[in-house]
């Protein structure tokens, strides 16, 4: 049995966070008009959130467990 955690490290969570945020700030934009200006912060969040992502090398939170059989 594997002792690894598909959890993740804090960095990749602050990540992921901005991107969930920008999500919700961009869906606001679209819903109350569409208000663009709001929308546009919105995908800008979602881009800061792909940078940081990239920084901290979220992908290598990847567990690669031993086959089940």
């Amino acid at each position: 049995m594997s002792t690894g955690s598909h959890a993740g490290r804090p960095k990749s969570w602050v990540a992921v966070a901005i991107i969930f945020v920008g999500f919700i700030v961009g869906g606001v934009g679209i819903v109350i008009g569409p208000d663009w200006i709001v929308f546009g912060v919105g995908a800008a969040l979602i881009a800061v959130g792909g940078i940081v992502a990239l920084a901290v090398d979220i992908m290598t939170d990847v567990i690669v467990d031993d086959p089940r059989a």
